[in-house]
């Protein structure tokens, strides 16, 4: 295993570190650099600190654990691998992502899962503990986000204008979803025995990634929201 003390180190030359590394990597003191693991396949990272803007961007595996929190733009484009964070994260989690999945104890911000896509087996997933900010799931056009509420602070759970433009894919809501405001263009309804099993593998994996009881986590109302066409701005362009 090798360890890389992050102090001070510009993210080119901490990323030179990590190329050259062990398969598995722990690295401390790390304090906003961006771009940590850009498009690595193998290795398995363990960040002690805040890591910047992009971590895991273009990942195409392995898995990068973060003991604390994350900064903007988490899993931009990942193909495949994990991200797993331990606290909470900034905007645009999992932007364009392709594959793998990203896995947050705590908050994400604004605009996560962005351009999310899915081909044939490549299917991304987020999951988040707590809360997720304004314009989740913007523009998704595949793969799964799952949100769990797990917030103490009686904010709600989803911001404001959730799944704006929304033509593909799943998202589904743990707890009561009465005063979120969907588009049009989507379909919320409560989930039934299919889509429990579906994300079922995905909750019993951040049950034991943070220490949750998988059955109290299931026994909540979810809700599923998926758009109800292929092309939700088709009034915009067609005149009737």
């Amino acid at each position: 295993m090798t360890h890389i003390n992050a102090d001070g180190v510009l993210f080119s030359k901490l990323n030179e570190y990590i190329r050259s590394a062990d398969k598995d990597c722990v690295i401390d003191n790390c304090l906003g650099q961006r771009f940590i693991a850009s498009g690595m396949r193998d290795k398995n990272i363990t960040i002690g600190g805040v890591p910047g803007n992009a971590l895991g961007a273009y990942l195409g595996g392995g898995t990068i654990t973060v003991n604390g929190n994350a900064q903007d733009a988490v899993g931009d484009t990942m193909n495949n691998g994990e991200i797993i964070v331990h606290g909470n994260i900034g905007d645009a989690a999992g932007y364009a992502m392709r594959g793998g999945a990203i896995y947050i104890k705590g908050s994400a911000g604004y605009r996560a899962g962005i351009h999310m896509k899915e081909y044939k087996e490549k299917k991304p997933v987020i999951v988040i503990g707590e809360r997720a900010g304004s314009f989740l799931g913007e523009y998704q056009a595949g793969g799964l986000i799952i949100v769990l509420g797990l917030q103490k602070d009686g904010k709600p759970t989803v911001g404001n204008f959730p799944c704006t433009g929304m033509h593909g894919g799943k998202m589904i809501i743990r707890g009561d979803t009465a005063s979120i405001l969907f588009p049009a263009q989507v379909t919320a309804k409560k989930a039934d025995e299919s889509d429990m099993a579906e994300i079922r593998p995905y909750i019993e994996r951040f049950c034991r990634l943070f220490g949750f009881d998988t059955q109290e986590m299931l026994s909540a109302p979810f809700t599923v929201i998926t758009p109800d066409s292929k092309n939700p701005y088709k009034q915009m362009y067609v005149a009737n």
